[in-house]
This record gives C-alpha cells, structure tokens and sequence, in this order.
C-alpha cells in the first residue's frame, strides 16, 4: 500500500520533531543538518520554504526549498535514516516538484548537489534531473526543466 505523502510547513507542533530527523550514516557528511536549514530559513524567511515530509501522518524527513531571484530550487532534502528505502523519496521529491510549479509557476527547477555524493546525483537523475555547468564550491548544480502538457 502506497502511502500518502504530504509537505507540511514547520511550525511550533512539529519543529523539535523536525530537529530530530538523521541523514543515514553514509550521506550524512552530505546533508546538512535540519537545524542548520530552519536558521537558514528563518535569515531568509521571504524567500525560503521549510516543510516536514508526512508519511501516513508520521514525519519522515524534511526539505527546504528556495524561490530566490526567481530561481526556485530545493536547498536541502532528506529521508530520516528509520524510513530510507521505502520510496518516501522519489514521491517526496515529485512532490517537492509539484509544489514549487504550482505555487511559483516553476519552469525549471534546480538542486546542488555534493560533487561526491554520486547516490543523490543518481537519484534525482532518475527524476530527470541533468548536471548542468555550474559548479559552486564542490556543489553540482542539477536541474530539471518543465515541460507544459
């Protein structure tokens, strides 16, 4: 049974939950932890979009989101290491996707991700992401761009 995925914004019922989402040991060194992007989002606060990621009404990870200088991308995004290898990741990140076209009318979305982090670039490859030619500071900038139906 597939279970219902939704982005819920952080807020005083859910943030010390959110606080204590993990990275799997292996990507670890490459997400930043979730308390490092609330304060990121809170300096940033007109532009940025903090959500926890529901399972089923169960927190299963967390992802920030940018639309600065009408660039919408996702900032960072994690499945928590106790729901990794469910798919809560590839419907989190079409959702993530859905999200940023409905409310900002996205055509195209970007993502940096870490040079040697050859499982997320894989990932969201997968997705129909492309490495495009901008690197910044070991970060591959991946994007994906919308087709209209």
């Amino acid at each position: 049974m597939i279970a219902l995925l939704e982005l819920r914004k952080i807020n005083s019922d859910n943030y010390e939950e959110c606080l204590n989402l993990r990275a799997t040991d292996t990507s670890v060194e490459f997400v930043d932890p979730v308390v490092f992007s609330l304060a990121e989002s809170w300096v940033f606060y007109e532009e940025s979009h903090p959500f926890a990621i529901y399972a089923d009404n169960v927190m299963v990870g967390f992802v920030s989101m940018s639309i600065a200088d009408n660039n919408p991308q996702i900032i960072n995004f994690m499945i928590d290491s106790r729901f990794q290898k469910r798919g809560y990741g590839t419907l989190a990140a079409k959702l993530c996707i859905e999200y940023l076209c409905k409310e900002f009318n996205a055509r195209r979305v970007s993502l940096p991700v870490n040079l040697e982090n050859k499982t997320a670039i894989k990932f969201w490859s997968r997705l129909g992401f492309e490495p495009s030619d901008n690197i910044e500071n070991g970060y591959l900038y991946m994007r994906l761009y919308i087709v209209e139906k």
